[in-house]
């Protein structure tokens, strides 16, 4: 007799991000049967042991499922003995397609936490016509790249009572209390490593959008212009601001394009930033940033930079990754400034052009802690149950699709906002 299909499996369960989230799934995803999936039999029963203690439950009876991405055999048989597959295995350039590929040979759902466009925009390319087909659900960017983001539009949307033209997002990542007696790390070298091949590997974009999007949008006036980098911004009490990294507006521009195409929704144009208290801490950022930036392109550049990522990203890296302390005290604030029109003047065609300019604006926030390991697995492990408890109220059978366009009608914010280290949503001004 073959084992009672789990709702649930997290895959990668012993690397940094997979452990964390299976201390969250103790209370995401309670009254829900789930299991972990690894390489290695005795790291993840420590996973087991270790997160057990930290949430003070009992995790030794949970289900262990041996699966290897060299072994696509394996996979297969991990995707079949489950509902949806939370998948924490990054790189996900090297180690996603082979999980997608067996979740959508098996009919089991796939989330994971991937922030690589090319990965993204691969996986739409190649798999959505047949996860539709055979009725499966593939979202990737289901962690802070870019559940805070893609759903913060939404929630904009949904809040607005208009037309939205365009939203910028201002990201600050703080510390509560300073970093004193943190240590400086706050990513762990698999994410870092995602990183160097993601900017290494930019161009690579710009050709599989090509082939994505063949037909390009319309232009919708007025057009939202990129702010210049070290310029401050009123908005968020003059801090200093540098452009934010591809993935968030990757993402929802991708929801908001399946939205234009789908239901002629008129497409939000948005743009991100990060914020910094003075220019020195910016200018030291865009330092770092351009060294990173010029050695990844080359091979023995990216070799220096994942084999001394501590020195590289000025200790922001680490093979331990964050400490516990670090980890608990940092967060993240989102601010959310929308401008559009008031409902009175909607057009009748979502392609119609406005001739007056926007007078309408709404600013919201979205804030979180533990932006890298909290947050993240919690916003992670919510996507997972939305989509098992609420598919009737996502687009179409299935599909590859940005959480935006995948989650829009479901009841994913108020499941986010239930959580110790969920995130939350709020409107701060209304005009």
């Amino acid at each position: 007799m073959a084992a009672k299909k789990l709702d649930a499996i997290i895959f990668g369960a012993s690397g940094f991000t997979g452990k964390y989230t299976v201390f969250e799934a103790v209370s995401v995803l309670k009254g829900l049967s789930w299991g972990i999936a690894g390489r290695n039999q005795e790291k993840l029963q420590s996973v087991l042991k270790e997160m057990g203690a930290k949430s003070k439950t009992d995790l030794s009876q949970t289900p262990i499922v041996i699966a290897d991405v060299n072994n696509e055999a394996s996979l297969l048989e991990m995707a079949k003995r489950c509902r949806i597959v939370v998948n924490t295995a990054g790189p996900y350039r090297f180690f996603g397609e082979k999980v997608v590929k067996a979740c959508i040979e098996a009919g089991t759902h796939h989330v994971d936490v991937s922030g690589e466009p090319q990965y993204m925009e691969t996986m739409q390319l190649r798999y959505h016509d047949l996860a539709k087909e055979r009725g499966v659900y593939v979202i990737s960017a289901c962690g802070f790249d870019s559940i805070p983001a893609d759903m913060g539009v939404t929630f904009v949307e949904k809040n607005f009572d208009g037309v939205v033209n365009s939203v910028e997002n201002f990201v600050h990542m703080g510390v509560k209390g300073g970093t004193k007696g943190t240590g400086s790390a706050a990513l762990n070298t698999g994410t870092w490593e995602s990183a160097i091949h993601a900017i290494a590997n930019r161009r690579e974009s710009v050709a599989i959008r090509r082939k994505l999007f063949p037909e390009r949008l319309p232009k919708f006036q007025p057009s939202l212009k990129a702010r210049s980098p070290l310029s401050r911004a009123v908005e968020v009490d003059n801090k200093v601001i540098l452009p934010f990294p591809e993935t968030d507006r990757s993402v929802v521009m991708r929801s908001q394009r399946f939205l234009y195409e789908q239901e002629k929704k008129r497409p939000v144009q948005m743009q991100a930033y990060m914020t910094y208290p003075s220019w020195f801490a910016a200018s030291v950022v865009v330092l770092f940033a351009s060294v990173i930036g010029i050695l990844a392109k080359f091979s023995f550049g990216r070799q220096l930079l994942l084999k001394y990522p501590g020195v590289f990203s000025g200790g922001m890296a680490s093979r331990e990754g964050p400490s516990e302390a670090r980890m608990e005290r940092s967060f993240f604030r989102m601010t959310m400034k929308a401008t559009g029109w008031p409902k009175s003047e909607q057009l009748a065609e979502s392609s119609d052009q406005y001739s007056s300019p926007p007078t309408k604006t709404l600013t919201v926030q979205v804030t979180g802690p533990n932006p890298g390991y909290g947050s993240t697995c919690v916003a992670l492990l919510s996507t997972a149950k939305t989509i098992l408890n609420e598919s009737d109220k996502m687009p179409g059978t299935g599909g590859v699709l940005p959480p935006g366009a995948a989650f829009r009608k479901t009841n994913l914010i108020s499941e986010l906002e239930k959580h110790e280290h969920g995130i939350k949503f709020e409107i701060v001004a209304n005009k």
